[in-house]
């Protein structure tokens, strides 16, 4: 019977242990990978690498990737939009939940809208980044946008793959259609970067790139992609009376701070938390800053102070303009707001005959309680091996 309930004790444990191994890497997918097993798609798979949508579909957890064959793509093609309208109308046929075959015959009262990536950037107006799902007459199923009349362009032709509930890759017949995605979109050149925050309340902090001669190193970095941080007009004007305060080397160096010299979507910071150089690091002047997420809620840390990511202002790679909630403050300019530095205690007089000297214990102690965390750790890794080990030998006899 020991046997039996040893087994019966720790066979939870040992699958929970396997369990939760296996589901954090579960929603693992690569669009590249998977649409290279089918070579009659290899011309939306290369686009979706040229418009850096591959990139963005990989770090999404749930994904249904509407593929179109090499003969559809060449009718879109035809059309010779630009790279920046093609990743528009590509990312109409990305859509950001999942919907398996079985799903597709399946929808509440026949009909579903769902959000595109396109709808999901924010460049698409009203509803236009919505596609309608259709389960029609014959068992088909139509798919259209909800700028386009109605019309449902395509029909859905065969699953290709599907893992739910992370991705879904189905063929559907052709592209779809939408006016909104399908217009003229200016290449990252033609932005007008000061002009995009002033209308979105960001006017105070563009002023400031214009004024320091900031703005040319921001449009600078376009091409190769850029990621702006802006302080709204009330958050900037409540701090202006320290940026005043500022030499004019150290107000260029704090505006430079905002930006960081690559595309950063929201998706893609939550998935990539850590430090970020930005466009003020020059060697040893470090001027980053430390990425943090919890669930939908980013922080960007300074170790002087924490911002907090409040809103999207322009995202149409290469460009990102987010709206934070206060002026980011490095730490080569600025001391911690909340930085409360102990007085030391002062020394009791000794008497005649006590002795002078008194261990240091304060490095002791700290030199102790870091011993024994060491230990801690140790004894807490042996144990996982024990308990994997002993389930292991139990279910070998």
């Amino acid at each position: 019977m020991a046997p039996l309930t040893t087994t019966a004790v720790l066979f939870p444990l040992l699958l929970t242990l396997f369990l939760f191994s296996s589901t954090s890497t579960s929603h693992a997918h690569n669009i590249t990978r998977i649409l290279a097993k089918h070579p009659q798609f290899s011309t939306f798979n290369h686009y979706l690498t040229v418009t850096h949508l591959a990139a963005e579909i990989n770090r999404r957890q749930t994904i249904t990737v509407l593929a179109l064959d090499n003969a559809a793509m060449s009718s879109l093609l035809s059309k010779q939009y630009s790279v920046y309208t093609l990743r528009n109308v590509l990312s109409l046929h990305v859509l950001t939940d999942y919907f398996g075959s079985k799903k597709l015959h399946q929808i509440t009262n026949g009909t579903a809208l769902a959000s595109s990536m396109f709808q999901a950037t924010g460049s698409a107006a009203g509803s236009s980044g919505y596609v309608n799902i259709t389960d029609i007459k014959g068992g088909k199923v139509g798919f259209g946008t909800e700028d386009n009349d109605g019309k449902l362009d395509a029909s859905y032709v065969k699953s290709l793959v599907e893992m739910p509930y992370n991705i879904s890759v189905l063929q559907i017949s052709q592209p779809l259609n939408s006016v909104e995605a399908e217009a003229p979109t200016p290449g990252p050149s033609d932005l007008n970067l000061t002009a995009i925050m002033a209308k979105q309340g960001c006017k105070a902090f563009a002023d400031l790139l214009i004024a320091t001669g900031a703005q040319s190193t921001f449009e600078e970095n376009l091409d190769g992609g850029l990621t702006v941080f802006c302080p709204s007009d009330t958050v900037l004007n409540g701090f202006m009376p320290k940026y005043k305060n500022l030499t004019a080397a150290h107000k260029l160096s704090l505006l430079l701070y905002h930006g960081i010299p690559v595309y950063q979507s929201l998706q893609m910071l939550k998935s990539s938390n850590g430090v970020m150089n930005t466009l003020a690091t020059d060697g040893a002047n470090k001027y980053d800053f430390t990425v943090q997420n919890d669930g939908e809620v980013v922080t960007l840390e300074t170790k002087v102070m924490t911002a907090r990511i409040t809103g999207t202002v322009k995202d149409k790679e290469p460009l990102m303009i987010y709206k934070v909630n206060k002026v980011l403050l490095p730490r080569e300019l600025f001391k911690p707001e909340k930085e409360v530095v102990a007085p030391a205690p002062k020394a009791a007089k000794k008497k005649k005959g006590e002795e002078e000297a008194d261990a240091p214990e304060d490095d002791s102690a700290d030199a102790t309680a870091d011993d024994q965390n060491g230990v801690d750790r140790m004894k807490g890794g042996r144990l996982i091996w024990m308990v994997v080990s002993l389930c292991m030998g139990i279910f070998l006899m």
